[in-house]
């Protein structure tokens, strides 16, 4: 087959969006190579993506659209989608072009999550307006939609009326260095970079109000703690809320906050923590969860949304909102070893459904189904 792919995110994107593309990119032209792959982007970060030999590079004609490549994207692809006679093209981040249909190819679309219907409070006005405009759209045109869990799927048919038989959940999964045990030297190593204790609580994830790090925070200081906890991210206008609350309970050297943490180094990081809690109100897959579970670290997270999905009977589950709850998970951690390592065993178990082999061939078989 010839397909193409929205990969502007899979070139120049360092986040969750462009992992989920770059990882599918990377599975499908190893597992089937045989395919071409035409990798549609206005921008290439040439430091991000190294194409294989199957995988075309696709930028704008010369003209108006290439110098506004959001138009391009939406607006002027069908042209080239049609030139080169795909067979099926994969919007891999939420949108498919407005003009997909005059193009007489077959298209899916990955649906990450809804979050900013289900909890518009997190998100600006326009921003809301603009993304049900466009994931509206697409799920309506798409011959086929990928959800990234179940409960996306149960979001799709909730919040857009779509039909059930039109989505396949085609879970995602991670990047195998996570699958990699590191020597205590290369962990030492890292820990010195960033100026970290030996072992430490984890909580990793944009430190925005929806990812719920403040009651992380209010949880662990209920264990009356002597481990320190490590909130690594990005921080946003939500680290000040947190800062208020330090000050009226001051705490020392326990909390540490790291903002610039790169990824290479992230499986040293989950490595070397003694539990990796993840307190997210709600997500479309929880890719850190994973992470965290092929790491070999035992994981704490919130009960709903998709992170049974993720964690399985791995995992233990908390209220997000639920101080005391989160507390008494955490004093199990790190106070039973026999839990612990009961975790731990189940969580290597349960990551092997995530295992790349099973990814990629639940996703071609969608392809082959059109």
């Amino acid at each position: 087959m010839k397909i193409g792919f929205d990969a502007k995110r899979a070139l120049f994107n360092r986040s969750g969006l462009g992992n989920y593309s770059r990882s599918t990119l990377r599975l499908l032209s190893h597992f089937y190579p045989e395919n071409k792959y035409y990798l549609f982007t206005p921008t290439f970060n040439q430091d991000l993506f190294h194409p294989s030999s199957n995988q075309f590079i696709i930028k704008p004609e010369p003209g108006i659209l290439t110098l506004l490549s959001s138009l391009w994207r939406t607006w002027g692809i069908h042209r080239q989608i049609k030139t080169h006679k795909l067979d099926i093209y994969h919007g891999l981040s939420n949108e498919l072009p407005w003009s997909i249909k005059k193009t007489g190819v077959k298209s899916v679309v990955t649906i990450h999550d809804l979050i900013f219907l289900r909890y518009p409070e997190y998100y600006p006005f326009i921003d809301r307006q603009i993304y049900k405009l466009k994931f509206q759209h697409a799920c309506r045109v798409a011959d086929k939609i990928i959800a990234v869990s179940e409960a996306t799927k149960a979001d799709i048919i909730t919040y857009f009326g779509t039909d059930p038989g039109k989505i396949e959940v085609v879970y995602q999964t991670c990047d195998p260095v996570f699958r990699i045990l590191l020597q205590d030297d290369k962990k030492e190593v890292v820990r010195k970079k960033y100026d970290l204790p030996e072992k430490y609580i984890l909580y990793l994830g944009t430190i925005e109000k929806r990812k719920n790090a403040l009651t992380l925070i209010k949880a662990y200081l209920n264990t009356n703690p002597n481990i320190p906890l490590l909130i690594a991210g990005r921080p946003t206008d939500y680290l000040s809320e947190i800062n208020e609350f330090l000050k009226l309970n001051p705490v020392g050297d326990l909390i540490i906050f790291r903002h610039n943490i790169q990824s290479a180094d992230l499986p040293a990081l989950y490595q070397s923590a003694l539990l990796f809690v993840y307190p997210s109100v709600f997500e479309g897959f929880g890719i850190p969860i994973l992470e965290a579970l092929y790491s070999g670290v035992p994981v704490i997270t919130s009960t709903g949304s998709c992170f049974a999905e993720t964690g399985g009977d791995a995992a233990l589950y908390c209220d997000p909102y639920d101080v005391d709850q989160m507390s008494e998970c955490i004093s199990i951690v790190l106070n039973d070893p026999e839990t612990t390592k009961s975790m731990i065993k189940k969580g290597f178990v349960h990551a092997g459904k995530f295992d790349e082999i099973n990814v990629a061939s639940n996703l071609m078989k969608v392809y082959q189904n059109l």
